[in-house]
């Protein structure tokens, strides 16, 4: 299974867009700074906001750059359709 996710930092201000194929690992790694010099440790961006999966590694990366080249308005819309209160969804996944 891959995942493409988006993070939130605690304002909402800034967000980060990735692909994995073990989403609670990597957002434990984004959340406990475990690259320091990587953009979500220097913009603490580890509030995860919004993600879908697919099992094609492909149609993930290709998902990824779509979102990325979307205007913020249109990345805010799918979030909230997920998740309208934008609230960390990391505690869930550990359930």
């Amino acid at each position: 299974m891959y995942y493409v996710y988006i993070l939130a930092s605690a304002t909402n201000y800034t967000l980060y867009i990735g692909v994995t194929g073990d989403l609670i690992r990597r957002v434990y790694q984004h959340k406990n700074n475990m690259d320091p010099d990587s953009f979500t440790a220097q913009y603490a961006v580890h509030k995860l906001v919004y993600f879908e999966q697919t099992t094609d590694v492909k149609s993930a990366l290709e998902r990824e750059k779509q979102l990325k080249g979307w205007r913020r308005s249109k990345k805010n819309a799918l979030i909230e359709a997920m998740n309208p209160q934008w609230k960390d969804l990391y505690p869930e996944l550990l359930e």
